[in-house]
């Protein structure tokens, strides 16, 4: 068992207030959890109207199917959000 852990910097350029960013990360946290097996919260930048960063956990059976599990939730977000991916680390467990 490999547990996959990926931290992604959302930045959110059009982004007016916190209540637009909450709307946004909100709706794109739920349509994640909804597709895939995962655990996900924000977990930086909550007070920053255009940074998020989330938190992803996955549990697999080795390394490669969670590469690819975290690869598609990334094309995910880069296809969904209106903004771009900053940052993306993935540790393994």
């Amino acid at each position: 068992m490999v547990v996959g852990i990926c931290t992604i910097a959302i930045h959110l350029p059009f982004s007016r207030s916190l209540k637009e960013k909450r709307r946004v990360i909100k709706s794109l946290k739920d349509r994640l959890r909804g597709r895939h097996n995962i655990s996900l919260a924000e977990v930086d930048g909550q007070d920053l109207w255009q940074r998020a960063v989330l938190g992803i956990a996955a549990v697999g059976d080795g390394r490669p199917p969670l590469e690819g599990l975290f690869a598609r939730i990334l094309a995910e977000i880069e296809a969904q959000i209106p903004g771009e991916v900053t940052e993306r680390t993935i540790d393994f467990v």
